[in-house]
């Protein structure tokens, strides 16, 4: 990351932030060669990141109204979940007071009516709050030292459950091993009517557990990848190709 301008720094119990940019992209990181969040300045809707284009996967199955986003970042899912519908109302949850900061002040996150940016645990609050249920759960939990198990737990599956509609979905952001963790795809198996998943070109881990059955599927989807991608400015079908279900 040598390339790259250091336009901020801060450090709290969990350790470094760093706000980074060049001439097109501006980077959140939690570390040394870290790449927590990038935008494109240009576009900041646009998501860089082959991960965040798998988790908006999960617009082609469903028409949100309401959205619960864990884990702010530098806002990338946010701004492209904004970019989909305006009108979406949004509710992001982000641990650390600095990261909320760091969003508000250099990558353009800002709290109105229809964005809510809320400073707690994010186990507490699927589990503890009193949030009206929502459509969609995007968990994308990470600290310094990789993914927080805590998604990874039953008490937070309870707790999304709790915070989801009857035909709501969570959707999770981890790492490729993962992909064999049988106890966790049991636990989502036994919560939830159908669990995919979809591995990325970067080596994450995207899964999706939908709590209706018959929601999600790999056929007959070409007409809402066309509208996806068209709708957020980038090919929505290389991230199909590796999606598929969690067996």
């Amino acid at each position: 990351m040598s390339d790259y301008t250091l336009l901020w720094q801060d450090k709290d119990a969990l350790g470094d932030i760093r706000v980074l940019e060049d001439d097109q992209f501006r980077l959140l990181s939690f570390g040394d060669n870290d790449e927590q969040s990038k935008q494109l300045k240009s576009a900041p809707h646009v998501p860089q990141h082959t991960y965040i284009q798998a988790m908006l996967l999960s617009l082609m199955f469903c028409q949100p109204k309401s959205a619960v986003v864990l884990g702010l970042g530098g806002g990338s899912m946010v701004h492209a979940l904004r970019h989909y519908d305006a009108g979406l109302k949004l509710t992001a949850v982000e641990l650390r007071p600095a990261v909320i900061a760091a969003a508000q002040k250099f990558f353009r996150v800002q709290a109105s009516k229809k964005l809510q940016l809320i400073e707690d645990d994010a186990l507490k609050f699927v589990t503890c709050s009193d949030h009206k249920r929502v459509d969609l759960i995007f968990a994308d939990i990470y600290t310094n030292d990789g993914v927080d198990e805590n998604q990874l737990s039953q008490a937070f599956i309870d707790g999304a459950l709790r915070l989801l509609k009857a035909d709501g979905m969570l959707v999770l952001n981890c790492w490729k091993e993962h992909s064999r963790d049988r106890a966790l795809l049991e636990r989502l198996q036994n919560s939830f009517a159908e669990v995919y998943a979809c591995l990325t070109s970067g080596s994450n881990w995207v899964i999706f557990a939908a709590r209706k059955p018959g929601t999600l599927r790999t056929e007959g989807l070409k007409t809402a990848i066309d509208e996806l991608s068209s709708r957020m400015d980038y090919q929505a079908a290389r991230s199909m190709s590796r999606f598929g279900p969690w067996e």
